[in-house]
């Protein structure tokens, strides 16, 4: 490992707060709650709410995956430092399983197209069987999660075990699976996002609809990453390690996907517009009647707009009380995101919000938070024998 210049450097122990470890398993407890009292009194709620947030906690675990891969690709050395930030929200992945499976449960709830009357009655959706059916459907899932859950356990645990061992071929080693990874995710997220979402409107399609999931996704994970990165920086405890550069350039990565984004969304959008066609446009007249048309307009000025300029200066992004508030809006808009996909095909297309959402969002909060503060305080904060540790510790952004 080469020389670094800094002297000052300090790695404490993460030890998870006690009001925080009692939030987690109260949210958990409200999310239990709410699940089973939605079994017996309201199922088309419980489910797609449970969608929903299912959705975005998976997101947020294998954002921290896909990250840790680019790096990894991209050999690159000044992330080393938060790099354990982000495997931590990584152990939130085998849940993907666990939940997963558990929503087979509503399966008839949510998807229409595993109503054999549905099918006999819509030409379209008969046509489409071969890939929209529950046994393929349920093949896919377990493809992509146990695919993940395989990588995670090959990147994240070696970067683990070279904390023990100080092997530097760990960090070359996991070159390989990483762009393995890469090319798995591209596609089989694609799959997810379409199995999950796209599918619950069945006559309905887009091309690029896995990649706006992406880009989705990826601008959420960016925005989780820096708030950790914010107060894990005046935690103290890891002093020297992750500094205000680090920070500066994933809001970069945040500014950048906001923008990404909004370049997928607007080129399906008006695509579809130009051509009007009914069973391409039908998605978008949904989200325009019944009280949707703000929430629309919404999602483009608080997930692009917003963030955008917001975060357009040099000082903005090594500005805490800033970065926090648009990362926090970055998230919620992501749920809103999500639940403009999922809502419009349920409750006659009505906006409804209240008891069911809130509840089976804490519900998965509480389990994610747990997840995180269960690996910082199993593992070093900072993966400190990596060999690109002193390009990390050297780092400076200069724009």
């Amino acid at each position: 490992m080469g020389e670094h210049k800094h002297v000052d450097l300090h790695l404490g122990k993460f030890e998870a707060p006690q009001k925080l470890k009692t939030l987690s398993f109260v949210l958990m407890a409200i999310g239990l709650i709410t699940f089973a009292v939605g079994l017996l009194k309201n199922q088309d709620r419980l489910w797609t709410s449970y969608l929903v947030a299912f959705f975005f906690f998976s997101c947020m675990g294998l954002s921290g995956l896909f990250w840790i891969a680019l790096n990894n690709t991209a050999k690159a050395g000044w992330s080393v430092s938060i790099r354990r930030f982000a495997e931590a929200t990584t152990s939130f992945i085998p849940y993907i399983l666990v939940f997963g499976l558990i929503m087979l449960f509503g399966f008839k709830n949510l998807f229409i197209w595993a109503d054999p009357k549905v099918i006999a009655e819509s030409p379209v959706i008969a046509a489409k069987t071969a890939y929209l059916n529950p046994t393929f459907f349920v093949i896919r899932l377990l493809i992509f999660v146990v695919g993940c859950m395989i990588f995670k356990w090959v990147m994240v645990g070696n970067s683990i075990k070279q904390d023990q061992t100080g092997d530097e071929n760990l960090t070359h080693k996991n070159v390989s699976p990483a762009v393995g990874f890469i090319c798995f995710f591209a596609l089989a997220f694609s799959f997810f996002s379409v199995d999950l979402l796209m599918s619950l409107l069945p006559t309905w399609y887009s091309t690029i609809f896995g990649i706006y999931c992406f880009s989705g996704m990826f601008q959420a994970g960016m925005a989780f990453l820096a708030i950790v990165i914010v107060f894990m920086r005046r935690s103290g405890l890891v002093k020297g390690y992750v500094t205000v550069e680090h920070q500066h350039d994933v809001v970069k990565y945040l500014k950048g996907f906001s923008i990404f984004w909004a370049y997928i969304a607007f080129s399906q959008f008006m695509l579809m517009w130009y051509a009007n066609i009914p069973e391409e446009t039908e998605y978008y007249i949904m989200r325009s009647l019944d009280g949707w048309m703000p929430i629309s307009v919404g999602l483009l000025i608080f997930r692009f707009v917003v963030p955008f300029l917001a975060l357009l200066p040099r000082d903005a992004k090594r500005n805490d009380t800033n970065v926090l508030l648009i990362s926090t809006l970055v998230l919620v808009m992501q749920y809103v995101d999500i639940y403009w996909m999922v809502y419009p095909n349920f409750n006659h297309g009505h906006v409804v919000f209240g008891f069911w959402e809130i509840g089976i969002f804490a519900g998965f909060a509480g389990l994610f938070l747990h997840c995180v503060m269960g690996f910082w305080a199993k593992h070093n904060l900072v993966p400190i024998k990596d060999p690109r540790m002193h390009e990390a510790l050297n780092h400076h952004v200069a724009y």
